[in-house]
């Protein structure tokens, strides 16, 4: 959110504007995809959780005044030359003010290379993946749990050889590596593997017991809090005359926004749905129907398909044309402001966005970061695409919120966004653009598309499992395949289907759908979209794969 004034190019931090009356976890961040899932699972244990680039000043930490720490992972290795460290002094002002601090992966590592011990490269190429591990009796990290053996979360290439002095191995993987650590005495600890994925069946109570017991964190995050403070926020950065306007994108992230921020501007705040030619079938009348009739939010549609269809025309690559996308949504919001300034003299200094943590972190660079540490993934449309002459002032108060934070704050009374709204799956900011491989405007891809996918989506709600499904949706690849069709030979398109299950978007499993299903929505479409003669289905996990395609 931008504040005081400044633009899209100076993001605040997170804990700006929040009241320190919370207790804090602080989350170091070392670059990894993860970091901002920590700092997810921390506020899940109703803990108030700050986010700061691992090599920020010790004054800094200190300004923040952190019942506990925890060290994130990252891509990097200790080993090499300027690899990202700790402000000097870090370990002996934690242990003076007895701050326990855990390391996680990179964040151990770190712990172990700047107190004297050693960290060595594997020679068998390290661990990933999800694998077992033996905890030892008499840990402090690990009491609350008799079973002795879990399965985690591996991904990491170097491992502690030697501890430094005080510390002992609470727990080891199956090749022997140490990957659990601690020094009681110091109130040091460390996790070579991540706790904060799903994938690791303990994890979060391995973190719970961190934050809980070890530490004594008072649990007072709620999201009532979040609903007030975001409010107070808008009221601050906006004040009492500014208007705004709302990029709505028939999607639960902007809805949520948009409530929120009309809730403190009321008809200062103007929304706009913008049909960019990527919609899938019938959404764009779906969607005035639902802000109009159901969330009561005046929208005004605006039909830039043409003209986004143009700019993509002959952009093949992902990153291309997600930026392409940004500036299309950009153009027609300042036309949209300069509308309201000729018509009513209204000028419009702020743009609200339903910008999400994943869009963030995906995105890269992590807030606060720099560019320094992280690797980039994929631009998202609201982060990697606005041009740094944008004319409005960004507001994102969702900004710091995982998906299902986001329903938590739409289903509170005072938000009141129905339920069914509220379990729509996810929708990509590019749309459709992203789910057309290669070039967007190559014949046939959108109407394909739009056919397959509404088949897919409809054959899901009426077997029941669309509640069951973080995400599913259709991609058209720009192959073509033989087939038989009515007895004669065809060479026609395939399309392939996802389904994944996640509880954050930041880790995801494919959905295991039983074949009597998935022959049956196969054979549905390969009946009624005449272009197609081949449907796969994506058994790719994230990671390695991301949940989009593009």
């Amino acid at each position: 959110m931008a504040e005081n004034g400044v633009g899209a190019n100076k993001k605040p931090r997170l804990e700006d504007g929040l009241h320190h009356a919370h207790t804090i976890c602080l989350v170091l961040d070392f670059g990894s995809q993860y970091t901002q899932l920590i700092a997810r699972r921390v506020r899940e244990n109703s803990v108030m959780s700050i986010m700061l680039p691992g090599d920020v000043t010790l004054e800094r930490i200190q300004e923040v005044d952190p019942k506990a720490i925890v060290l994130s992972g990252g891509p990097n290795s200790v080993l090499i030359e300027g690899a990202p460290t700790l402000p000097s002094g870090f370990f002996e002002w934690a242990e003076s003010k007895r701050i326990p601090v855990l390391g996680i992966c990179y964040g151990m590592q770190l712990m172990v290379h700047t107190l004297g011990g050693k960290v060595h490269t594997s020679d068998l190429g390290g661990e990933y993946g999800q694998m077992r591990i033996r905890t030892t009796q008499g840990s402090q990290l690990y009491s609350y749990e008799p079973d002795p053996s879990q399965l985690v979360w591996m991904s990491h290439g170097d491992s502690a050889e030697q501890l430094p002095p005080d510390f002992s191995v609470v727990a080891t993987s199956e090749q022997g590596v140490s990957v659990g650590i601690e020094s009681q005495k110091r109130r040091l600890y460390g996790l070579q593997y991540h706790p904060e994925v799903m994938h690791s069946e303990r994890g979060n109570q391995t973190l719970q017991h961190f934050l809980n017991t070890i530490a004594n964190l008072h649990a007072d995050w709620k999201m009532e809090n979040i609903l007030e403070e975001e409010l107070e926020k808008i009221r601050r950065v906006v004040g009492p005359t500014a208007h705004a306007i709302c990029a709505l994108s028939g999607g639960v992230d902007s809805a949520v926004a948009a409530i929120l921020v009309h809730k403190v501007l009321g008809d200062r705040l103007h929304c706009v749905f913008v049909d960019n030619g990527l919609l899938r079938l019938h959404e764009a009348e779906q969607v005035m129907d639902t802000f109009n009739n159901h969330l009561h939010l005046p929208v005004t549609k605006v039909d830039d398909s043409e003209r986004v269809l143009a700019a993509l025309k002959g952009l093949s690559d992902p990153e291309k044309k997600r930026k392409a996308i940004g500036a299309a949504f950009i153009d027609v919001f300042n036309n949209f402001a300069k509308g309201l300034e000729e018509k009513g003299g209204i000028k419009p200094s702020f743009l609200v966005q339903g910008t999400l943590y994943p869009d963030v972190i995906e995105s890269c660079p992590p807030p606060g970061s720099k560019q320094k540490h992280s690797h980039t993934i994929k631009s998202h449309h609201n982060v990697g695409g606005l041009p740094k002459d944008l004319q409005f002032k960004l507001i994102e108060p969702l900004r710091e919120l995982f998906k299902d934070e986001v329903r938590a704050l739409g289903r509170l009374p005072a938000m009141n966004v129905p339920e069914p709204f509220l379990q729509r799956h996810p929708f990509p900011g590019p749309g459709l653009g992203v789910r057309v491989l290669g070039d967007v405007t190559q014949p046939d891809g959108l109407a394909v598309l739009r056919q397959v996918d509404a088949i897919f989506i409809q054959a899901l709600k009426d077997g029941g499992l669309y509640d069951k499904i973080w995400q599913a949706f259709a991609v058209f690849l720009p192959v073509r395949s033989v087939g038989v069709q009515g007895d004669q030979r065809t060479h026609s398109y395939v399309v392939a289907l996802r389904a994944v299950i996640s509880s954050d978007g930041m880790t995801a499993d494919w959905y295991p759908f039983q074949p009597d299903f998935l022959r049956a929505v196969s054979t549905r479409i390969c009946n009624n979209v005449r272009l197609v003669n081949r449907v796969v289905y994506d058994v790719t996990s994230k990671p390695p794969g991301t949940i989009e395609w593009e």
